[in-house]
This record gives C-alpha cells, structure tokens and sequence, in this order.
C-alpha cells in the first residue's frame, strides 16, 4: 500500500478554488467588488510569482467568515460550491483518483488554499484525508485568522511529516500530482513526483530531472 497525493488547485481540479472564492464574494456583492477583486487577483499573481506571503493573503481570504460560526457560513459553502466549484469537474482526475483507490493506496489531497473552502470539494472528489491550510475557531466562531503551520511550500512538507508521524505512515512508494513550481519541496521527497499540466518552471524542472508529466485536462 502507497501513499498518493494530490494538489488541488490546477490539479484535481479544473482551476484555483482560494481566487474562485474571492471571484464568488465580488460577484455576489458581499464585499466592495471593485478594490476585492484587484486584490484577489494581485495575491494570486503573486502566487504564481512564488512571493506570496501566506499569511496576509490568508488573513484576506478569510475576512468574510470572521466572527462567523461554521453553521451561519454553511449556506455560502453550498452556494460557492454550486456556482463555481462545480463547473470545474475533471473526468479525469476522478478516474486517477479511482485507480489509486483501487489499487488501494492511501489517498491524502495537500492544499495550501483554506479547509473552509477545500474540505466540501475533498468531499465531492470522495477523498477523507485532506492537509489544508487551517483557519481558526475561538468558541465556535473563526477569527478570520489561520492557526498552526500553513500548508503552502516547504509548509506542505513540515504538515506531511506531521501526518505520517500521527498514521505512522512514511513515503515507500509515494505518489504527488501537482501543477505548481511552489510544490517542489514537496514534490521533491516523494518516489514518484509528478507534474500534472504544469506552470513553466515545474515543466522545465520535470524536464530536467525525469519526472513524469501528465494533463488531466
């Protein structure tokens, strides 16, 4: 039994579920749509330029929940999820995710976009285990802050190894999909790392080194 993992964004899915969250907000007017959506859309640059500071974007992702209780947001979720999360189905993804599956590997997705918007899409693609930037709750209500290490870059990896200790697990024949240069620290421990329609830099870097690039597109 392996362990395959999986990105998220760009990956399993047909697009970025943290830039479609702020996409949605603006869209349904629930913050000032104008300024938001140039914010969202410089965090995201600067994501794919691999100088995003996780935690001040995260701490502007997650100001609309703050205050809020899991159950008050539950109906956003939903609707999120419906008007945007949905259209970004792969076929194809579902089908690598089956094959794992019924090879019987271990299926854990590593993402470092929010539980508050990733764990209904982990659901939908039927995978339980999911290592996700974590917002915090203080008696039941987010503060719109993130709590503990954030899942993103060298993150990804302190989080993995955080796991594996807590399911006495380790990396004999591992698997990582993933679309984004920011994995690399990730992809780079695995025994099968693998570029799943990648930005320029993974490309070249898969290049050189002989992983296995792949599209679910």
């Amino acid at each position: 039994m392996s362990l395959a993992i999986f990105d998220l964004d760009n990956t399993l899915i047909r697009g970025d579920s943290d830039h479609a969250f702020g996409e949605y907000l603006a869209d349904q007017g629930l913050v000032d749509s104008e300024v938001f959506r140039a914010q969202n859309n410089r965090f995201y640059q600067q994501y794919l330029d691999g100088t995003l500071n996780i935690f001040e974007y995260s701490e502007f992702a997650l100001q609309i929940v703050a205050g809020k209780t899991a159950q008050e947001l539950a109906h956003l979720q939903r609707d999120f999820f419906s008007q945007k999360i949905e259209s970004m189905f792969l076929p194809k993804a579902k089908a690598l995710i089956e094959r794992h599956r019924n090879e019987g590997d271990d299926l854990l997705i590593i993402t470092a976009t929010n539980r508050f918007v990733t764990q209904p899409i982990a659901t939908w693609l039927g995978i339980t285990q999911l290592l996700a930037t974590e917002p915090e709750v203080v008696e039941e209500k987010y503060t719109g802050k993130i709590t503990g290490v954030p899942c993103f870059q060298d993150g990804k990896v302190k989080r993995l190894y955080d796991w594996l200790e807590e399911y006495s697990g380790d990396l004999t024949g591992s698997y990582f999909y993933s679309d984004s240069f920011n994995d690399l620290p990730l992809l780079s421990i695995v025994e099968n790392p693998i570029a799943v329609d990648p930005d320029d830099r993974l490309k070249q870097h898969a290049l050189a080194h002989g992983w296995k690039i792949t599209s679910l597109r």
